[in-house]
């Protein structure tokens, strides 16, 4: 298959020669962990709703089937193509994120779906990664051009993203996104001090949201004091890390997923600590971080500042949101309703999730006749701190 490669000159050929086939493989593998997971955590949920037992199973074989082909279409085009597609993508989803402040479906008090035909679709998913790809060009194009206001638009459409993600309220994915725009900053050669500051209010934000927002204040007293409040979801999670020990009870005989309503979803990673143990859960830990800390090494060696921003941008918000669902589930930090990429059940997140991955293949994959440059980024970085 290497060797036939090497001579084969198709697009598919040129892709597969050129494409990171360690991350694309890691890819596969965590929708292969998807399917195992929503085989042993969904059945006990749809029966418990009232559903057919494989209603969850039939859903989510048909998002991550999907979501396979979006990996793979994504990731064969041009860097302009993934930047139209974001420009594109960033408009119809920022236009649909204020659609759910209208029409959308308000659960648990939030409004951030739009009903469609066999799903629910959260724009500000999608958002996310077309986000990350756009502020990346932006930030370039103000370093090609001393005229062009790339900062200023960046900020701006940040700001709009606050404002909208506020008012759903989705306290989760902004944070995400700010965690994104300040890597992107902190890339691009903005000062130390001015990031030290930027995570500061971030900070202060989230104080702030302690004291404005109900939900977040909630989930933030129960975490900690262990005493006060309803901890029945968290309690739970952890004995069943505890009763999985350290190769699991084996595939079906978990029982966290009788008891959590959300052991498909936000609790999966439960699910995988009882039935397949500790063994299973490191091994998907690795995973996750064998795609992070692969492509930030591509990123050392690339000269192009677009791909080099705009790809930290997506890695920062791939590997956070899975610490964020996997830490939670651990009690390390506060609750928080967010999906393990590829692994917990949702249309929305695992074609979301999909599309980042496709796109960070894309702008790291080698351009035809330019290999990857020994030491590009850090030579780029420092020239432009030192301008």
């Amino acid at each position: 298959m290497a060797g036939s490669s090497r001579t084969d000159d198709s697009p598919f050929g040129r892709w597969w020669r050129n494409v990171d086939r360690t991350t694309l493989i890691c890819t596969f593998i965590l929708i292969g962990f998807g399917y195992i997971l929503m085989l042993a955590a969904s059945p006990a949920v749809a029966v418990r709703i009232g559903a057919s037992r494989n209603m969850f199973i039939f859903k989510q074989v048909l998002f991550l089937g999907i979501a396979g082909v979006i990996v793979v279409g994504i990731s064969m085009l041009s860097r302009k193509a993934v930047l139209r597609l974001s420009m594109i993508g960033g408009v119809l989803m920022l236009g649909a994120t204020a659609l759910t402040l209208v029409h959308g479906i308000e659960i648990k008090g939030a409004r951030r779906w739009i009903a469609l035909p066999m799903m629910s679709l959260q724009p500000s998913e999608f958002l996310k990664p077309c986000f990350a790809v756009v502020t990346g060009w932006l930030l370039t194009q103000r370093r090609v051009s001393r005229y062009f206001p790339g900062m200023l638009i960046a900020f701006a459409l940040y700001g709009l993203i606050v404002l909208l993600l506020k008012s759903q309220p989705d306290i989760g994915m902004l944070t995400v996104i700010t965690a994104v725009f300040l890597v992107q900053l902190f890339v691009d050669g903005l000062n130390l001090i001015l990031v030290a500051l930027g995570f500061g209010g971030m900070i202060a934000a989230g104080i702030a949201a302690f004291f404005i927002f109900p939900h977040v204040r909630s989930r933030v007293e129960r975490f900690m004091h262990p005493g006060v409040g309803d901890h029945y979801q968290i309690d739970t999670a952890l004995r069943a890390f505890g009763n999985g020990g350290l190769l699991g009870r084996g595939p079906g005989e978990g029982r966290v997923k009788d008891l959590l309503p959300d052991a498909h979803a936000d609790f999966v990673f439960a699910v995988a600590g009882e039935e397949y143990g500790m063994v299973v859960c490191m091994l998907i830990i690795c995973v996750f971080g064998v795609i992070v800390v692969r492509t930030l090494l591509r990123l050392i060696r690339e000269d192009d500042p677009f791909v080099v921003i705009a790809t930290s941008g997506l890695v920062t918000g791939f590997g956070l949101q899975a610490f964020v669902n996997m830490a939670s589930s651990l009690h390390l930090i506060p609750t928080k309703g967010m999906t393990l990429p590829f692994i917990s059940y949702g249309g929305s997140s695992a074609m979301s999730v999909a599309l980042a991955i496709g796109m960070v293949l894309a702008l790291t994959r080698q351009q035809q006749g330019r290999p990857l440059a020994g030491n590009g980024f850090v030579t780029t970085l420092r020239q432009w701190r030192s301008a």
